[in-house]
């Protein structure tokens, strides 16, 4: 784990690198954190295209000893509301031991020759990661008619489904994030599932 000070301004310079409203972004990100010391962190800048317009988002995860942060900025064009582009900042912030599910999913090419990687050597990178936290804030559930396993079975036997906890999902891919992107959301996935289990 880096030292305090090292991480806090790693930080700042990867708000900055991302190049997408800094001073924006590093001030909801500085004023959630506080004075809590930054343990780990994740920033991505993703662009869309809608239709004839480019439109980018970021979003930044922080770790602090307590809390984890996620804040989201949003480009917003010209509308009616407004005359001129804008964009919009918001972060939320929430107790480590309220968050349920850390899930990292791995998609790595040629999965017969891969090697795992130790301490001080990288092993194979995986072509792209998608990270899911649930903390309880955003449930969904998905229904479906319930059958029986008569195929001439007319009864109603009501409804079955699941219910999943999904607040964020992040996706990032060597191609399109660069690989030191993918080994940052590995290392912060990491660090939050130890912090989780921690609290435990």
């Amino acid at each position: 784990m880096a030292k305090t000070g090292t991480t806090t301004q790693g930080l700042r310079t990867a708000i900055e690198r991302s190049g997408y409203y800094p001073a924006l972004v590093a001030e909801a990100v500085e004023a959630a954190v506080g004075r809590e010391p930054v343990t780990s962190y994740l920033v991505h800048q993703e662009t869309t295209f809608d239709a004839n317009e480019v439109r980018r988002h970021v979003t930044v995860l922080v770790l602090t000893g307590s809390r984890f942060i996620v804040s989201h900025t949003d480009e917003q064009a010209a509308d009616d509301t407004s005359p001129s582009p804008y964009a919009t900042t918001s972060t939320e912030s929430v107790k480590i031991g309220r968050i349920s599910s850390v899930v990292v999913s791995r998609v790595v090419a040629n999965p017969e020759s891969y090697t795992p990687g130790t301490a001080g050597t990288p092993g194979t990178l995986p072509r792209e990661v998608v990270l899911t936290i649930g903390w309880g804030a955003v449930s969904r559930i998905d229904l479906e008619p319930a059958a029986c396993g008569d195929p001439n079975c007319e009864a109603d036997h009501g409804y079955t489904g699941s219910s999943t906890v999904d607040d964020l999902s992040l996706r990032v891919s060597e191609a399109g994030d660069g690989p030191d992107t993918v080994r940052q959301a590995l290392a912060f996935a990491q660090a939050l599932s130890e912090a989780t289990a921690a609290t435990d």
